[in-house]
């Protein structure tokens, strides 16, 4: 099983979408005139701009339910694993992600507000409906709704869950055990598994205000309470970051580190932690309440700056700092690194070995915790994508309780992921992963060329913003876009 998932990534993440992804980022940097720096100030301004309502959630509600699905084990296990595979180089590849992603971030989330609908009470969008809409091609976007209904709903829920598990077994241990058909498995595990799912379950089954108000209160929290943990520790080691920094960029180019191995796994761990051009951000972004259409991608972006130039780096730091990692293949440690070869690349265990050579058991136990909450709000983030593609293709084709029984798969996937091995869950979601992002970033490049809608946004929100309008507003059909109802209805 491992072979065919390995067999089948490798083709899916080739040195083509790794390129692809960098490519898109750069053009539409260009594009923007890199909107992300231009306009940086004004993302924070627009933060908490809008308010919710009857029908969407506001700017912040829609940034927390973003944010906790980039926001996840990728923060913490996957940029261990990128370090473990590609050397600290993968670190430097994964801010270079992360600041051009930061534009492409804008282009998918304005398309997603630009072409939204309201659907039984709630605003509904993402890339299916504006590959519906913009591109004319309905059978384009059905092959991305169900691909990430696979993706979020069975595939992905398993790696967060996967981490959780092996968190809470390396902080509270593995010593008994039960047989079962999946498995020896430690009562640790089961009892996380049952907790977890059981606590998903109450909030999936609330709807998506019960997920955006989960996610508004303890997003924050966690974000906050993790950097200044990594704060504390680079703070302890402050005389060796400028080495850690040269480190990194150093190895990211050398031959010695290998320049494929650091690019390949820090733009794959890059795109799966901030999920920029993955097609998944569009959809919280789509839910919420604002003037026009730009603001909310302005927002998306600057959550792309969150996810990993401050949480993704923070771990990143703390790994290196404490001299906690390895590159696989290598017997005898890469500069300085302490080879740990029982220990798997793509689980958590590197960041906790990070904390507990500072702060003892107590640091493993942090991490577990840490995990628990970056992990579940990207559970909870999963599910609303998942039902937000049901919703598209229910507008065709119904199926009685279709929401159910997502959700009851989603609860089964987490569950097993949660007791299963770390490189199986990785495999699969990876393959989640670069399927989205294939067709996700294949659409937005081709839009650009069928009128470039969320350009034609950016103009004209920026020249409204020169004017110093007190109210914004957007008029699709004057700015020769389009199909977007919505917004044409509402003017």
């Amino acid at each position: 099983m491992q072979e065919v998932i390995d067999a089948i990534n490798s083709l899916i993440w080739s040195e083509a979408l790794i390129y692809l992804a960098l490519g898109a980022g750069l053009f539409f940097s260009l594009l923007t005139r890199f909107v992300q720096v231009r306009l940086f100030r004004e993302m924070i301004h627009l933060l908490f701009s809008s308010k919710e309502s009857a029908q969407g959630i506001s700017s912040f509600q829609a940034l927390s339910v973003s944010l906790s699905g980039r926001v996840g084990t990728g923060n913490i296990a996957g940029v261990a694993a990128a370090i473990g595979f590609g050397g600290p180089g993968a670190v430097f590849w994964m801010w270079v992600v992360a600041f051009l992603g930061a534009a492409t971030a804008y282009i998918e989330s304005a398309l997603g507000q630009i072409y939204k609908e309201e659907d039984e009470g709630q605003y509904r969008g993402g890339p299916a409906y504006y590959i519906e809409k913009a591109l004319g091609q309905k059978w384009y976007a059905w092959i991305f709704a169900v691909s990430t209904i696979i993706a979020v709903g069975l595939l992905l829920p398993g790696v967060q869950s996967n981490s959780i598990g092996n968190a809470a077994e390396l902080a509270f241990g593995a010593e008994r055990s039960l047989e079962t058909s999946l498995g020896v498995i430690s009562y640790t595990k089961i009892f996380t598994a049952v907790v977890v799912v059981s606590i998903l379950g109450i909030i999936i089954f609330g709807g998506v205000k019960r997920i955006a108000h989960v996610t508004q209160v303890v997003v924050p929290f966690m974000a906050l309470g993790y950097i200044v943990m990594a704060f504390g520790i680079i703070g302890m080691h402050i005389s060796e970051l400028p080495a850690i920094l040269s480190m990194i960029v150093k190895d990211a180019f050398t031959p010695m580190a290998g320049v494929g191995a650091a690019i390949g796994w820090g733009v794959k761990r890059g795109v799966y932690s901030n999920e920029a051009g993955q097609g998944t951000g569009p959809h919280a972004a789509a839910a919420s309440e604002v003037q026009h259409p730009a603001q909310q991608g302005l927002v998306q972006a600057f959550s792309v700056y969150i996810d990993t130039l401050f949480i993704c780096s923070a771990t990143a730091f703390m790994i290196l700092i404490t001299n906690q990692y390895f590159v696989t293949g290598v017997e005898n440690g890469v500069s300085g690194g302490l080879l740990m070869s029982d220990v798997q690349a793509n689980s958590p265990a590197f960041t906790q070995y990070a904390l507990q050579s500072v702060l003892g058991g107590f640091g493993k136990t942090f991490v577990a915790i840490a995990l628990f909450f970056f992990a579940f709000t990207t559970l909870l983030a999963y599910y609303y994508i998942a039902e937000t593609n049901v919703a598209y293709i229910r507008r065709t084709i119904r199926f009685p309780g279709e929401l159910t029984v997502l959700k009851i798969a989603l609860m089964a996937s987490v569950f097993y992921g949660t007791v299963r091995t770390a490189d199986l869950a990785w495999g699969l979601g990876d393959i989640g992963v670069g399927l989205m992002a294939w067709l996700n970033i294949i659409a937005i490049l081709i839009l650009f060329f069928m009128g470039s809608p969320a350009i034609k946004a950016l103009r004209d929100y920026e020249a409204q913003r020169k004017a110093g309008v007190s109210q914004y507003s957007f008029d699709p059909e004057a700015l020769g876009i389009k199909n977007a109802d919505f917004w044409t209805k509402t003017r």
